[in-house]
């Protein structure tokens, strides 16, 4: 039992109530394991103190040559030869001819070799044959006496030991090291290496964390944090619901594109509800061994029953909970669905008196499979979709709060300029901000600041030294020029905001619009942004009667959203009221005959060529303003709203957009920045 469930100061009354302090978890890894230094240094100082008794006998053995023997067997003081493994031969004095003035300095070295016990000199031989032909040879010319050689095979038994166990010893030093990067081993045994490699990663927080999250520093997300609050609650005060015989949902799924602030929003509310928080990502469930998933799974329940009531959070549960339905995964023995399956076993077999809350995001909600889904398992699906201009001007002013802003910085303006953006999109941008001020030396970051610094975020970088020839400059204002034209005559067009012709990373010139903040699109709507898209190219082909790959962008904006129309929204009469989005999720063939894909082919060319036309029609109509707003352009490079206004006068439609912009009314709209207009990067929702 932990230490927690064993808390005195808990209510008994309310067993499930969260303790007053909890503590930090301990270390996985157990510090105080042997030392395997010792062991190393003991098997060195083994294995040196064998080498260095084998060949003591030997250390203080001079070398001579073949002359230098023959000459000691002639003078009659060797005694005997003996051989070591026919390499060697090992010269013994003879005790009497020790006295001699050529030995005594090696006597002082050798304290045995008064009793001829070690040898005195030594010499290299091929073969004992060898040898011993040689010695006769010598003996039968000066007529010697005989000489002794004895023959020796010398071998060293902890040697021969060691090169048999040296090769299995190698074997599972290499086996226990792979095994312990596998399993994200630390230090030594236990709890490291192979012996945690079916524990669970899961970092835990808790109420003495540093990092410490609250619903203060969770800004944009009002509507999210209400229906989370309920959890939070249950958490605080569970004897509130469970009187009634209510009970709290397992679990909810935070469902959100990226950036959105789904991990953000589950680590306050364990902030909130003061207890500890699990966060684990669906990959480290995911491993080659078989068994080691679940494994893990069945940890991560058993630390969360001994710290409930605690929250846990399984951040991209998509890399574990894909459906099994569709193809994405093996047989049974599949590790990535047996994975699941403990899962799905974990999440029944812990009831909600256990005060156990299972939060999961993802932003592919469409893959996960229908048992995870299901009531009592996830209960909830919390949508946490892109921050709408009130929710972007919050999120600003709290990641405005350690920047040193000047005066003019309005977070409200930086909200309509910033549409679509997500919170992890503005955090960026006011870093930007903050960097772009710091090179140019200055004491604080200002409204121009922000501006360059979206510029950069949307469009990349600057680029003002690229060399560009004069026809091509000439043919980029045109273009631009035309974008910018069709958009101010256009009722349904977004409105315009800025044009240039400074290059910026891929692109070499855009227009910049703010697109209004609504649900719904109507079809003239998306027909007017094909028209803008087809601006550029329409002017060009006005003035220069050739067109350029200046407009890929424009190109595959255009085709993106002609599809859309007819295969996604039904806004073709002749494809008529259908969509193939869900059946093309969910097949890797086209969900349509091939003639109904001729008959979308054919409506989808109908619609981008109807647009392009009326776009030619209009420049044809405007041309005058089209080369005026050109050779603006050209000259000074950059042209703003004010700049059009003079050129050309108000347009009809904008008192109207003002009226919005001014009351904060308009919801939303998923319209992220693309290189030539802020557009849908998907209308396919």
């Amino acid at each position: 039992m932990s230490n927690e469930q064993s808390n005195p100061e808990k209510d008994i009354n309310n067993p499930i109530d969260p303790p007053k302090k909890i503590n930090k978890i301990p270390a996985t890894a157990n510090n105080n394991g042997p030392s395997y230094f010792w062991i190393y240094l003991a098997l060195i100082l083994v294995i040196g103190f064998t080498f260095y008794s084998n060949y003591f006998e030997q250390a203080n053995v001079t070398e001579i040559s073949r002359i230098k023997f023959d000459n000691l067997y002639r003078s009659g003081d060797v005694d005997k030869i003996i051989t070591s493994n026919g390499e060697r031969a090992f010269v013994y004095i003879k005790k009497e001819a020790l006295k001699k003035e050529e030995f005594q300095k090696i006597k002082k070295n050798q304290t045995t070799i008064n009793q001829g016990e070690q040898p005195v000199y030594f010499f290299r031989i091929y073969s004992n044959a060898g040898l011993d032909k040689h010695i006769k040879e010598v003996r039968d010319r000066y007529q010697l006496e005989d000489l002794t050689m004895v023959p020796k095979t010398e071998t060293n038994g902890f040697m021969s030991i060691l090169s048999m166990i040296l090769p299995a010893l190698v074997f599972v030093g290499l086996w226990y090291l792979i095994m312990r990067r596998m399993g994200g081993g630390g230090g030594g045994f236990p709890g490291g290496g192979i012996f945690s490699i079916g524990k669970s990663k899961a970092a835990l927080f808790d109420e003495n964390s540093l990092d410490q999250i609250t619903f203060e520093q969770v800004a944009g997300l009002d509507e999210e944090k209400v229906e989370v609050m309920e959890i939070v609650n249950f958490l605080k005060d569970p004897g509130k619901y469970t009187k009634l015989g209510g009970k709290i949902p397992k679990g909810a799924l935070l469902v959100g594109p990226p950036g959105t602030g789904k991990t953000l929003l589950a680590k306050a509310m364990a902030g909130e509800a003061k207890v500890p928080f699990f966060s684990i990502s669906g990959s480290d469930f995911v491993e080659m061994f078989v068994g080691v998933g679940a494994s893990r799974v069945r940890d991560l329940f058993r630390q969360a029953r001994e710290k409930a009531p605690c929250i846990v959070f399984i951040d991209e549960i998509d890399a574990v909970g894909r459906s099994r339905n569709k193809g994405m995964m093996g047989g049974g023995n599949d590790e990535r669905e047996s994975t699941l399956n403990q899962l799905l076993v974990e999440m029944d077999g812990f009831g909600s008196d256990k005060a156990i809350i299972m939060l999961a995001a993802t932003n592919r909600p469409e893959i996960l499979d229908d048992a995870l889904l299901r009531p009592g398992r996830f209960d909830r699906q919390i949508h946490i979709d892109r921050p709408d201009l009130k929710g972007r001007e919050q999120i600003f002013n709290v990641h405005l709060k350690p920047i040193k802003t000047g005066t003019d910085v309005d977070p409200q303006k930086l909200s309509e300029l910033t549409p679509g953006m997500v919170g992890a999109d503005i955090a960026n941008i006011c870093n930007e901000a903050a960097l772009v001020a710091a090179r140019k030396n200055k004491e604080e970051v200002n409204m121009q600041d922000f501006n360059d610094a979206i510029d950069r975020v949307t469009t990349g970088l600057e680029k003002k030294n690229m060399i560009i020839s004069p026809e091509e400059k000439k043919s980029i204002a045109y273009h631009e020029a035309g974008h910018a034209l069709t958009s101010w005559y256009l009722e349904h067009a977004h409105p315009f905001i800025r044009v240039t012709i400074i290059p910026r990373s891929e692109s070499l010139g855009h227009a910049l619009y703010l697109p209004k903040e609504k649900y719904l699109t109507i079809k003239e709507e998306l027909a007017d942004r094909i028209c803008v898209s087809l601006g550029g190219r329409a002017a060009e082909k006005i003035i220069f009667n050739q067109i350029s790959t200046g407009a890929l962008s424009d190109l595959d904006h255009v085709t993106q959203i002609a599809y859309s129309m007819v295969t996604v929204y039904g806004m073709s009469e002749k494809v008529g009221n259908v969509s193939f989005y869900r059946m093309a999720q969910q097949s890797y063939e086209k969900p349509y005959s091939a003639e109904t894909s001729r008959l979308i082919d054919e409506e989808v060319r109908a619609i981008i060529d109807e647009q392009y036309q009326r776009a030619i029609d209009l420049l044809n109509s405007k041309k005058l303003e089209l080369d005026l707003l050109a050779k603006e352009l050209l000259e000074k490079e950059v042209l703003h709203k004010d700049d059009l206004i003079k050129l050309f006068g108000k347009r009809p439609w904008d008192e109207d957009r003002e009226k919005e912009v001014a009351h904060h009314e308009v919801p939303s709209e998923d319209t992220p920045l693309s290189n030539d207009i802020i557009s849908e990067e998907d209308p396919i929702k």
